[in-house]
């Protein structure tokens, strides 16, 4: 419903010169302001545009009012993107929208109002991976847990998971307790939950799982926002996890007027919690639902699209859509059969200079590859020949060990309940307060249940600390304090410059004699020049702890490698897409998991990766791969065989994939879901070999490289108990070549590989 008045709408209509240049289904979108609208924006239709001028023209029309739309995205650099383009066509900035954001940026808005509600205060600090690891080994060591078994890295990734769901510990089932230390996860999840209060932290999950339990459990909180915010535009929405849709859902509880855009065909992140079904039953979750379907592509020829659209076709799960242009055909997209992952690495460096030699940037071009093992073939050969390349993806600016110890200061300074920053900093640099004193101040705060700051401040005023430790902690304590003073006062650069040079740091980077100490002084200077950029300290932290490595922007004329997952939302003229063979790309683990779900997500994988091209994509495949130090005969992805024919150029070295002699009845569609062994791409392997051709390095063992199938002289039998170290116990039902049934004791029946199996303990 609109809040203009009867004598607004009286007025003529605003000119709408924004509108101009929209194609009929973009403006359809644009102007479907009122009540549930979902836009299925295919790749390189203009999502973004819709969106930005969506929101332009409610504010243009006077529909609402700056702070009463909630925009949210999925990083802080489509956050600003949106700001820049709203502020371009309505002349005017618009930092006056103050709930335009990421997911997390916006929750941690909502949180800190609210802090109290969840048992903490509105200073909270946002805990990056590395301190959020130490926090879950200190955890795991008092619960006297193997850490090494059980590491802190896979409860992390546990916690995760349970918070994409909207999960506290109270609401786990059963089998979610048993996800982690036989049957001890819900504990060890209560723990680490209570050690954040204490701590005053939240994990990057907390942002949106406390904002969610607010929501619920908090009903006057959650209708102030139902009445601060008159519209929804939800970007990415494919992506979104349980607790992002559960916080979605309870905000369009108000008005109703959501729009989600979004592409059920490049939902690609399962693996850390997105669901598809998410945007695939959202006419169900609000009824009466538009649909607005985008398919005119800006980006792509045409016959890069008829290849992606053509593959993609054979997902059963996805709403439907054609990707068309108007734009010339250009080159089919090339597919390449290459005898090794060497070779491969070779044919891609000379591809990239021909491009080059031909007036063409380096920048135009990207390897994205299904893991990042792969990467090390093309590192090694791009370094050879000089070859200029960045990897996306690789350690970020603020992961640095002077970054982190630079803001430890910065946070301590802000939150003296930060035991984790005080930890890292309070002898860094040394200053004589050696481990056993540490360990002393952290057994007191625990017994007091009180900070690390406020139990140094009781022990030097004992003898529990003695002599130089003492003297170096009170000078600690000190500094701190009056660090914390000139914090009102001072510039934020201007307090991170006093701090590092006070504190010794900066200094004990001057004396340290290693090559890489100049280095780590230029970050310093970087990261001190970077906060005159913020008005407050509270305001920078935030800043960092949100940012993803998708904020990250291209500068150098360097070629980009990356995983097919970090190129979501880039593109370049020259795509190269190596690795298309069953177990690398689909991936080993889906195929493992079997059903079609899997396969499917690895399936759109694809389609994202062939429409990152502008002008050419360039598909290989190899017969011989090394996968984790071990040759192995590998045969074309299944995802080849679903490539329409009238789209693709293919040229073969390998004996297959070449349409030769003995071919010819292999050629048909593939099921999409089929075994590999039952694939096009399996069969003609097995023709190679029936017409003796070539295919495999003599050295490579024929049982561990799944040459035969349905091979039941494996290793184990039917029956036989064996042990894995993530599900434990059980016994064998199944065994088919290296794959093998088991049903587990705790994990019940899972397809597993030989080489992860070994006898009992």
């Amino acid at each position: 419903m609109s809040n203009l008045s009867i004598s607004d709408m009286a007025r003529p209509a605003p000119p709408t010169p924004y509108l101009e240049g929209l194609n009929e289904q973009q403006r359809a979108a644009v102007e479907a302001v009122e009540g549930p609208v979902l836009v299925l924006a295919g790749a390189g239709t203009g999502k973004t545009r819709v969106l930005t001028t969506r929101l332009a023209h409610i504010l243009a029309t006077g529909r609402a009012r700056p702070w009463e739309i909630l925009a949210v995205t999925f990083t802080n650099k489509a956050a600003r993107e949106m700001k820049e383009r709203v502020g371009q066509i309505i002349g005017e900035a618009v930092e006056g929208v103050p709930w335009l954001g990421t997911f997390h940026s916006v929750s941690a808005q909502i949180l800190r109002r609210h802090a109290e509600l969840v048992d903490l205060k509105s200073g909270f600090t946002i805990l990056d991976t590395d301190d959020q690891l130490r926090l879950l080994k200190q955890i795991l060591q008092a619960e006297n847990i193997d850490e090494k078994r059980w590491t802190p890295r896979h409860l992390a990734s546990v916690i995760d998971g349970w918070k994409n769901r909207g999960l506290m510990p109270a609401q786990l089932n059963e089998e979610d307790k048993w996800s982690f230390a036989e049957g001890r996860g819900q504990s060890l999840y209560q723990i680490y939950q209570e050690r954040l209060k204490q701590l005053n932290c939240c994990d990057f999950g907390d942002l949106l799982l406390h904002t969610l339990h607010i929501f619920k459990d908090h009903p006057d909180v959650l209708a102030t926002y139902h009445a601060k915010f008159r519209y929804l535009l939800v970007d990415e929405y494919q992506d979104t996890n349980i607790a992002q849709y559960l916080w979605l859902r309870l905000l369009a509880q108000g008005t109703g007027n959501i729009c989600c855009v979004g592409d059920d065909d490049q939902s690609i992140y399962g693996w850390r919690g997105a669901e598809v079904d998410n945007i695939l039953r959202f006419e169900k979750d609000f009824p009466g639902a538009e649909v607005i379907r985008l398919e005119r592509n800006y980006r792509s020829t045409a016959h890069i699209l008829g290849a992606a659209s053509g593959l993609i076709a054979a997902n059963r799960s996805r709403l439907g859509k054609t990707l068309w242009t108007e734009d010339e055909a250009g080159e089919k997209v090339q597919v390449r059969g290459i005898w090794d992952g060497e070779a491969e690495a070779r044919y891609v460096a000379e591809e990239i200079e021909n491009w080059v030699s031909g007036g063409r940037a380096y920048s135009d071009t990207a390897v994205l590859v299904r893991a990042a093992w792969q990467m090390r073939a093309f590192e090694d050969r791009f370094i050879m020949l000089g070859l200029p390349y960045k990897v996306i993806g690789g350690p970020r600016f603020f992961e640095r060990a002077e970054i982190r110890d630079a803001h430890a200061y910065l946070r301590l300074i802000r939150s003296p309940e930060d035991d984790l920053a005080f930890e890292r900093i309070v002898n860094t640099p040394k200053r004589g307060i050696g481990d056993t004193s540490v360990q002393k101040i952290a057994m007191t705060a625990r017994q007091m249940q009180t900070s690390m700051t406020e139990a140094a401040r009781i022990m030097v005023g004992t003898d529990e600390i003695r002599g130089k430790a003492r003297t170096a902690l009170t000078v600690f304590l000190r500094d701190m304090d009056r660090w914390r003073e000139q914090a009102e006062q001072s510039r934020l650069d201007e307090l991170a410059e006093i701090v590092l040079d006070e504190s010794g740091y900066t200094a004990m980077w001057r004396e340290d004699k290693t090559p890489q100490a100049a280095g780590r002084l230029e970050n310093l200077k970087e990261l001190v020049r970077s906060m005159g950029e913020y008005d407050t300290l509270e305001a920078y932290l935030e800043h960092v702890a949100l940012l993803t490595d998708a904020d990250r922007a291209p500068d150098e004329d360097e070629v980009s490698l990356m995983t097919l997952h970090g190129a979501k939302g880039l593109e370049f003229p020259l795509v190269f897409l190596p690795g298309w063979e069953e177990t690398v790309f689909p991936s080993q683990r889906s195929l493992d998991e079997g059903g079609t779900r899997s396969l499917e997500e690895e399936r759109r994988l694809a389609y994202v990766g062939i429409t990152r091209a502008r002008e050419r994509a360039i598909i290989t495949f190899t017969a011989n791969r090394m996968i984790y130090g071990r040759w192995q005969t590998v045969i074309p992805s299944r995802f080849i065989d679903e490539l329409p024919m009238d789209h693709v150029e293919a040229r073969s070295e390998t004996g297959y994939y070449d349409g030769g002699p003995g071919f010819e009845s292999v050629r048909q569609t593939a099921d999409a879901s089929a075994s590999s062994y039952s694939s096009p791409g399996w069969k003609r392997y097995q023709a190679s070999q029936a017409e003796g051709r070539r295919t495999s390095a003599p050295t490579i063992n024929a049982k561990a490289t799944l040459i035969e199938s349905g091979d039941e002289n494996g290793r184990w039998k039917n029956g036989d108990r064996v042990f894995h170290d993530k599900f434990g116990y059980g016994v064998v039902k199944k065994a088919d070549g290296s794959k093998y049934t088991v049903r587990f004791d705790k994990a019940g029946e899972k397809k597993v590989v030989e080489s992860f199996l070994r006898d009992l303990p």
